[in-house]
């Protein structure tokens, strides 16, 4: 299948995971994970209409970006280290990445006395891996307030997480549950409507769907199996 196929079929799985939940399926975006896809690939994935381009690594983007034309956005989704963030700053037009203030700090002072305010989303740690990057979830609501009151320059748009693995994708509902809470919490806290929710990948983007997801990033269910960068 083409990826306009695929699109329009995760698209008809979504508009399906939200009838049961009683939303409203435009309010759920995708975002194409392109990892190791081509840039031909990412050019296919913007012609069919997804809504964004996720990369996991800001070299990976630093070869395709240049060769793809467009306002569709580009969202960093990967870690990202403190010696790439300048490199970052631009390829993408947001970073779903921050967990920790040093990083917050470091990408504020790159963008101070300029005029470009840059959204951005937490990552949450919702498992408590210790070998997966993501803020705890207990020190989000600190974070939080450090990227609202020191960073004038980053606009606090949203928070992901990716779950720990489970092959039913059912029970990664409870960590997906967790992550709208904490969000409903944190936009409570900010004084603001509602935060983004970037949750659900290839294998459990429904659940996360039920659960409130308003971006789900998908990769291998778009692009089919992975391919080398071209």
């Amino acid at each position: 299948m083409s990826v306009a196929e695929n699109l329009a079929a995760v698209r008809e799985r979504i508009a399906a995971a939200c009838a049961r939940s009683g939303r409203d399926p435009a309010d759920v975006r995708i975002v194409a994970v392109s990892k190791t896809q081509p840039a031909a690939a990412v050019v296919e994935a913007i012609a069919a209409g997804v809504d964004a381009i996720g990369e996991n690594r800001v070299q990976e983007a630093a070869v395709k970006r240049p060769l793809v034309t467009g306002p569709t956005p580009w969202h960093l989704i990967g870690p990202l280290q403190r010696n790439k963030a300048r490199a970052a700053l631009g390829l993408f037009d947001l970073i779903e990445t921050i967990d920790r203030p040093e990083l917050a700090d470091r990408i504020e002072g790159m963008l101070a006395g300029g005029s470009r305010t840059l959204p951005v989303f937490l990552e949450v740690n919702v498992g408590g891996e210790a070998a997966k990057s993501g803020v705890a979830t207990g020190d989000a609501a600190t974070l939080a307030d450090h990227v609202v009151r020191r960073c004038p320059h980053l606009r606090l748009a949203g928070v992901m997480t990716v779950p720990p693995y489970d092959p039913d994708p059912g029970r990664s509902r409870g960590h997906f549950a967790a992550l709208r809470t904490l969000a409903q919490g944190l936009a409570a806290r900010l004084g603001v409507a509602a935060l983004e929710l970037s949750m659900g990948m290839s294998e459990d983007f429904e659940v996360a769907v039920e659960e409130g997801a308003t971006l789900v990033r998908l990769g291998r269910i778009v692009f089919g199996e992975r391919r080398p960068v071209a």
